[in-house]
């Protein structure tokens, strides 16, 4: 992927993204270095209600981790991908057939565009190659 590619949101669009508070996290860890930790307790940490996914995990930072985005009971907003790139489309899948999804985030390095492609498709808007934490922190210092 061109690291230097990117969605075209505005500052304003993203911040109007952020009003959104459930968040689903696709590929959270429960390893303190990993992005995939450090960001949703980020997030957890300025209010956004984060859900963790991860077959492999049965709760992480307190909360119950679902083995895919289906199996969540509770509506989501925005799924925030930290997986590689080609694992992405699946994922969006998922996003499908639960209600009320409205934002794919695909975390910084990570683009896939058949992934992109069914999510704008099917009325979802798209983020990638942006991470979610570093945009909060330059767009509400």
């Amino acid at each position: 992927m061109d690291i230097s590619k990117r969605d075209s949101h505005s500052d304003q669009e993203l911040m109007k993204i952020y009003d959104l508070r459930n968040i689903a996290v696709v590929g959270m860890s429960n390893k303190e270095g990993k992005p995939g930790y450090f960001v949703p307790k980020y997030l957890i940490e300025h209010g956004y209600n984060v859900i963790p996914v991860n077959p492999t995990l049965k709760e992480v930072l307190g909360k119950t981790s679902y083995p895919d985005i289906v199996s969540i009971p509770t509506e989501i907003d925005i799924i925030d991908i930290f997986r590689k790139s080609e694992d992405v489309p699946p994922v969006v899948e998922g996003a499908l057939k639960k209600k009320g999804v409205k934002i794919i985030w695909m975390q910084e390095g990570i683009y896939n565009e058949d992934a992109e492609k069914l999510a704008k498709e099917n009325g979802l808007d798209v983020l990638f190659n942006r991470c979610m934490m570093a945009e909060h922190m330059r767009l509400f210092k």
